[in-house]
């Protein structure tokens, strides 16, 4: 699994970055078929602005965005929002696993 974080118009400090990288590295706890990871920090009318794309196998994308007053929270608030979708990604297939079989008599 890779994980990228980017910063396109601000520096991003040690300590952010591996607040992302530790924050992130807990996604494939989810989702196993998570191939990479990629963090856009950016700054937005003086509010930082986070998105996260995940990437998994058969292509599979998951895409969300937060904005909010401190990085730290936008981080964690996009984390769960990703974190959701995978979720509801993970139940769908396996719902639809289980019921493809059935024999009625």
């Amino acid at each position: 699994m890779t994980i990228v974080v980017k910063a396109p118009h601000m520096e991003v400090t040690d300590s952010i970055r591996r607040y992302v990288e530790t924050k992130v590295a807990k996604l494939p706890r989810f989702y196993d078929n998570v191939q990479m990871i990629e963090v856009v920090l950016d700054v937005e009318a003086d509010k930082p602005l986070v998105e996260i794309v995940v990437s998994a196998k058969r292509k599979n994308t998951f895409v969300a965005r937060h904005r909010d007053d401190n990085m730290y929270a936008a981080i964690d608030q996009c984390l769960d929002k990703v974190a959701e979708q995978i979720r509801r990604h993970k139940d769908k297939v396996r719902d639809r696993q289980q019921h493809t079989h059935t024999r009625q008599m």
